[in-house]
């Protein structure tokens, strides 16, 4: 199999040697798995069995991992085991091929971390099974899930700031205390403002905190802006993204959508993942 690689993910990847990292690699857990390539119908038979150690990815302190199995480089042959819900050493016992994910029924799921195995560097006249440290993979966008709704009649907007993903770290204990602030805008002239409570320790954080405005929406502007509560100082910007009059791609394209789709039913809020841009070191406020 010329340079084919048999991709098994779900925690993170690390494409530098052991030992030729100068900073401490983060512990991302390991996966046991086994091959077997079968000679008569040129079929390798890929097992998933069992993840351990793997790193809390959701607020409660655990994760629902699932795994992820597909031939590189084309990917066109992928599979995926059951989602193992709140546990950190998962038992799978599912056989074809592999990568693992921890499961997030609110938007994208995060890749924990990953195993290649380069399938021109091991005998396959053998079945394997073994063990395999986790590795990080490609870094996910700083982003955050908001739901939209809007109700015409009554001219009320409802934002709901559910969570925000992969925060700069801010702290020096390489964490932040992120809080979310929401700014009505028109003609850049600030009309309202709200703010989540403050997360402390996380750059992941999870709010479900729901604002909703009673103004009319003629060229009505949308600030999003991630702090890092600071008690002693003026609180650091994270990262911004706008919506509505004046925005453009995929802000300008959401907002369109939750025009076109007004009075949704409370459970139906337009979801929507928006990539936050980085903001200039000036740009802080008090709390």
């Amino acid at each position: 199999m010329k340079e084919d690689q048999l991709l098994l993910s779900g925690l993170e990847e690390l494409d530098g040697e052991d030992g030729k990292d100068d900073e401490e690699k983060e512990a991302l857990g390991k996966l046991e798995y086994s091959l077997d390539y079968n000679f008569t119908d040129n079929t390798l038979i890929v097992g998933i069995l069992q993840a351990q150690d793997l790193p809390a990815m959701d607020v409660g302190g655990s994760s629902d991992p699932y795994v992820k199995v597909y031939m590189l480089p084309d990917k066109k042959k992928k599979f995926e085991t059951k989602v193992q819900r709140k546990n950190l050493c998962p038992v799978f016992n599912e056989t074809f091929t592999f990568k693992v994910f921890d499961f997030d029924r609110f938007g994208k799921h995060d890749v924990i971390g990953e195993i290649k195995i380069a399938m021109n560097s091991i005998d396959l006249a053998q079945p394997i099974q073994e063990w395999k440290d986790l590795v990080g993979g490609e870094k996910e966008e700083v982003h955050i899930c908001i739901s939209l709704r809007y109700v015409p009649t009554a001219g009320k907007f409802t934002i709901n700031i559910m969570e925000a993903k992969n925060l700069k770290k801010m702290d020096v204990g390489g964490l932040s205390d992120p809080f979310v602030k929401v700014v009505l805008q028109h003609n850049g002239k600030r009309l309202k403002k709200k703010k989540t409570s403050v997360k402390q320790n996380t750059l992941n954080p999870y709010f479900n905190e729901s604002f909703s405005f009673e103004i009319p929406f003629s060229q009505i502007q949308v600030l999003i802006t991630v702090y890092d509560y600071d008690k002693l100082g003026s609180n650091d910007a994270i990262g911004k993204c706008w919506m509505g009059y004046g925005a453009s791609g995929i802000g300008i394209k959401h907002w369109s959508e939750m025009l076109a789709n007004p009075r949704r039913p409370a459970d139906q809020f337009l979801l929507v993942f928006l990539p936050l841009v980085k903001v200039d070191v000036d740009q802080s406020v008090k709390l």
